[in-house]
């Protein structure tokens, strides 16, 4: 028999995938738990264009990722910090505070996507990785100046 899953399941597959399983699986416990749905030709239609639909809106958002990542590239912001007069900071500087410098340079970035590969505290010049997505990426210059 051939069903639709409505939830994952452990061991057959995830949701949205169509199987063949045998009919006892299918009607006394896929079915009658509410896991499955018995596969219809209009049902099978409806998952594959909901898997056209998904794949074509995360296509679109990589684009989109990508061309942010382009703009991104190189581009220098500057962060506030209060320090000492040797140039050591008092803190350190955060994701929160790159991602506000951004927002005010006009991008909205989400601090979780801004990888520090160590604790900034000195003023100077650094380097800051903005991961996007899976194999979208890009570095900016971090200036870490004195209030």
């Amino acid at each position: 028999m051939k069903v639709i899953l409505k939830a994952d399941v452990k061991g057959s597959g995830k949701k949205g995938d169509i199987l063949e399983v045998s009919d006892g699986y299918a009607k006394n416990f896929l079915i009658k738990k509410g896991l499955a749905e018995q596969a219809t030709a209009s049902g099978v239609n409806a998952v594959t264009q909901q898997r056209t639909a998904q794949a074509f809106h995360k296509a679109e958002y990589e684009r989109e990722m990508k061309e942010l990542a382009a703009k991104l590239n190189g581009t220098e912001i500057s962060v506030p910090i209060r320090a000492g007069e040797n140039g050591k900071t008092f803190g350190s500087v955060t994701t929160a505070q790159i991602s506000a410098a951004l927002a005010d340079a006009g991008y909205e970035i989400d601090k979780k996507k801004i990888n520090l590969k160590e604790q900034i505290k000195q003023l100077g010049y650094y380097d800051v990785e903005i991961r996007f997505m899976e194999k979208v990426s890009t570095k900016i210059k971090l200036k870490v100046v004195s209030l």
